[in-house]
């Protein structure tokens, strides 16, 4: 019997875990220079972009109430902002150009104070009630963020003195009265009288200054009938103008004036109203009151 040679024993590899397939690192890429400037900034253009989205919450809020009612309720939202500290208030008012105008005037015009909701403020009434005041031409007025209220004025200036009735007021150059009290405070003034003499002033003492040898002799222009003009002097006397041909008369009485001295004489009136002729009322010449005869003494005699 043949025999069989054992068999050979199976060698087997150990079990080893397979190597898994891995990915290939990335690649690394350098940032770019913006990209590097955003991150080193990053922290101070947060507070920037935290106040602009204030500021823009802010302004959506004033719109939507400009919307819904744009005088009652932004009344309301300023004195609301107002009232949580965040500084809404009038802390300043600046004001320029005012010299005349009285001070209670002025700031009644104004309507606005120290601690007053800013946002409750409207320039533009404002401004519109200040204009509609007889002491100021022209007004400019300006809100500034938190608090200050920024006035520019331009006063109406004193043009005359008008008396009517007895009474006698500051006017300005279109005739408007700026005050009947105190009206010594804006120095000495051409002087119109009469009805109307306020709103046809500017005419008649623009020809006076423009001969300021007659324009020192008058003592009051005086409207009749509200239609035309005499010239009281100094002296009493009255030169009647013509309606409508005042700057001719004056210059002839200028001329008349510097030729014959008309004016040096002893005048009571001169008519100027007839264009062919020029009559001269003189003043009463006084006369010598006569003395009564002195009486004869009596002599008494003893019986």
């Amino acid at each position: 019997m043949a025999v069989k040679a054992p068999p050979r024993p199976v060698l087997r590899e150990p079990m080893t875990a397979r190597p898994r397939a891995t990915k290939p690192a990335p690649t690394t890429q350098r940032p770019s220079a913006l990209k590097l400037w955003l991150r080193r900034q990053r922290a101070l253009l947060r507070p920037v972009l935290l106040g602009v989205t204030g500021i823009a919450a802010c302004g959506l809020i004033v719109a939507g109430v400009l919307a819904a009612d744009p005088a009652a309720r932004l009344r309301g939202l300023a004195s609301a902002i107002s009232g949580t500290g965040i500084g809404f208030t009038v802390q300043e008012v600046r004001v320029e150009g005012r010299e005349y105008t009285p001070r209670e005037i002025f700031e009644a015009a104004l309507g606005v104070k120290r601690g007053d909701a800013t946002l409750g403020f409207s320039p533009s009434e404002a401004r519109a009630r200040l204009e509609a005041s007889a002491w100021i031409e022209s007004a400019h007025v300006e809100r500034r963020l938190p608090g200050t209220i920024i006035v520019r004025i331009t006063e109406r200036r004193a043009f005359a003195i008008w008396q009517r009735d007895g009474r006698f007021s500051v006017i300005d150059r279109e005739g408007r009265v700026m005050q009947s009290d105190n009206i010594g405070a804006f120095g000495p003034l051409p002087l119109v009288v009469g009805a109307g003499a306020n709103a046809a002033a500017a005419s008649m003492i623009d020809l006076l200054r423009a001969q300021p040898t007659l324009a020192g002799r008058i003592e009051a222009a005086v409207r009749v009938s509200e239609r035309r003009w005499n010239l009281r002097l100094n002296g009493g006397a009255d030169i009647m103008l013509p309606e409508g041909h005042e700057a001719a008369a004056i210059n002839r009485l200028v001329e008349l004036q510097a030729r014959e001295r008309l004016l040096d004489r002893p005048v009571a009136a001169i008519d100027m109203r007839l264009p062919d002729r020029l009559v001269v009322r003189m003043q009463p010449t006084p006369t010598a009151t006569p003395q009564p005869p002195n009486p004869t003494p009596v002599r008494s005699t003893r019986g």
